[in-house]
C-alpha cells in the first residue's frame, strides 16, 4: 500500500460566536481555519487527516508539502510506526515541536484513516475499542472578556442539553457570572492559555476557589514549566489541567514526573498524531493521571479524538467548540444531541468529509 499521493488542502469556515470575537493569539478570528491532509495510494484509497493550523494555515501547509511529502511518497502506508519514526528524526533540525509536529501529526491521521480502512474497520475497533458507542461532551466557550455575554452563552449551551462548560477568561468576574448562570451543580472549568506567572497564578487561583472549578487550566507561562505548575497544583486546591501546548511522549513524561497535572490533554493534531497520543495515553495511565482529550477542531483531527477516545476504557469528555458555523465538514454526523457525541462507526475515522464544502470553502 504505496502513497501515491500526498496534498495539504486549506480551510477557512466562516463561524459566529456571541460578541465580542476574538482569539487567543493577538488576533481576531474571522474564520474556523483547518489543513486536511490527503493521502491516496496506488490502489486509489484515500485517507485525511488534519493538521493543527488556527492562524497559521499557509505555514503548516507549507511544512507539509515542503517538508513531510517529498518523503513519504512512494513509501508504504502501512508501516506507520517505523515511517513517523523516521520522519520525526529526519525533521528534528526544524523543531521537535510546533509547525513541524503539526504537519506530522495531520500525516499521522490520515495513515491511520488508511490503515482500518484497509482492515474495513472503524479505528476504535481497530486499535482495539468495541467502536461505535458515545462520548458526553462539554462546550467550549469563546473568550469574550464580559460577564454578560459569558452569562448567556452559558445560560445558552445548558438550553441545547450540554452537562459541561469550559470558559476562556482570564478574570474573576467572567467566572463568576458563569457560575452564577449554570448554578452549583454544572462542572465549569477554566482554560487560561498561559497567562500568568506563577505567582500571579497562585493570586488569581486564590481567587477562583469558591468557584467550585472542575479544573484550572494552562494557568502558568510557559507552558513547559512543569516545576511551577506542579507547585501551584499542590498549593491552590483546584485540580490543573494541561496538554495543548505538550508536544510528543517525551514531554508528557516529563510533566507527569514532576506531579504536574490531574487531566492530561493531549492534541492529536499537535501532539504527533494518533501514534503520538497513543503512547501518552499509556503513560498517562500509568501514572495516574486522567486523560481528558483537547480537541476544539471541526475536521478529522475531532474525529480521530472521537474514535481514540471510543477506544479506551475510560473515554473522558468530548471538546466541542460553542460556535454557529457556517459549513460543518461532515453535516449532522458529527453534531452533538444534547452535549453527547455518537462516534460514527464507518471504516477509518468513521465518515468522509464532504467535497461540496471542500470545494466551497478551499483558501489558499
Amino acid at each position: 500500500m504505496k502513497i501515491s499521493r500526498a496534498e495539504a488542502i486549506q480551510l477557512s469556515i466562516p463561524f459566529s460566536a456571541g460578541e465580542p470575537r476574538a482569539g487567543w493569539d493577538g488576533q481576531a478570528w474571522r474564520g474556523l481555519d483547518c489543513v486536511l491532509i490527503r493521502l491516496e495510494t496506488e490502489s486509489g484509497l484515500v485517507g485525511w487527516g488534519e493538521a493543527f493550523s488556527y492562524n497559521c494555515r499557509r505555514a503548516v501547509a507549507a511544512a507539509f508539502e515542503d517538508m513531510v511529502a517529498p518523503v513519504v511518497l512512494g513509501r508504504s502506508a502501512s508501516d506507520i510506526a517505523g515511517l513517523m519514526a523516521e520522519l520525526q528524526q529526519c525533521l528534528h533540525l526544524f523543531g521537535r515541536y510546533g509547525i513541524t509536529l503539526f504537519a506530522l501529526s495531520g500525516l499521522d491521521i490520515a495513515l491511520w484513516d488508511l490503515a482500518a480502512k484497509a482492515a474495513d474497520l472503524p479505528l476504535a475497533r481497530l486499535l482495539g475499542g468495541s467502536g461505535g458507542g458515545e462520548v458526553p461532551g462539554y462546550a467550549s466557550l469563546f473568550r469574550y472578556g464580559d460577564p454578560d455575554v459569558v452569562a448567556e452563552r452559558t445560560t445558552a449551551a445548558l438550553g441545547e442539553g450540554y452537562r459541561y462548560i469550559k470558559l476562556h477568561e482570564i478574570r474573576e468576574p467572567e467566572v463568576a457570572a458563569a457560575r452564577a448562570a449554570a448554578g452549583p451543580e454544572v462542572p465549569i472549568m477554566l482554560d487560561t492559555n498561559c497567562p500568568w506567572t506563577p505567582a500571579g497564578a497562585r493570586e488569581m487561583a486564590r481567587q477562583l476557589k469558591p468557584y467550585d472549578l472542575l479544573w484550572l487550566e494552562e494557568p502558568i507561562f510557559p507552558p513547559e514549566d512543569f516545576t511551577a505548575l506542579a507547585r501551584l497544583r499542590a498549593d491552590c486546591g483546584i485540580a490543573i489541567a494541561a496538554g495543548e501546548n505538550v508536544c510528543t511522549a517525551y514531554q508528557f513524561r516529563d510533566m507527569f514526573a514532576a506531579g504536574a497535572v490531574d487531566y492530561a490533554q493531549p492534541s492529536v493534531t499537535k501532539v504527533g498524531g494518533i501514534s503520538e497520543f497513543r503512547k501518552v495515553a499509556a503513560l498517562a495511565e500509568s501514572a495516574g493521571v486522567a486523560l481528558m482529550p483537547h480537541a476544539p477542531y471541526f475536521g478529522p483531527g475531532f474525529l480521530a479524538t472521537l474514535q481514540l477516545m471510543a477506544a479506551l476504557p475510560e473515554s473522558g469528555l468530548a471538546e466541542w467548540f460553542y460556535l454557529d458555523r457556517e459549513a460543518c465538514l461532515y453535516g449532522d454526523a458529527i453534531r452533538p444531541r444534547d452535549g453527547v457525541f455518537r462516534v460514527p462507526d464507518g471504516p477509518g475515522l468513521g465518515v468522509e468529509p464532504d467535497p461540496d464544502v471542500i470545494k466551497d470553502y478551499r483558501a489558499e
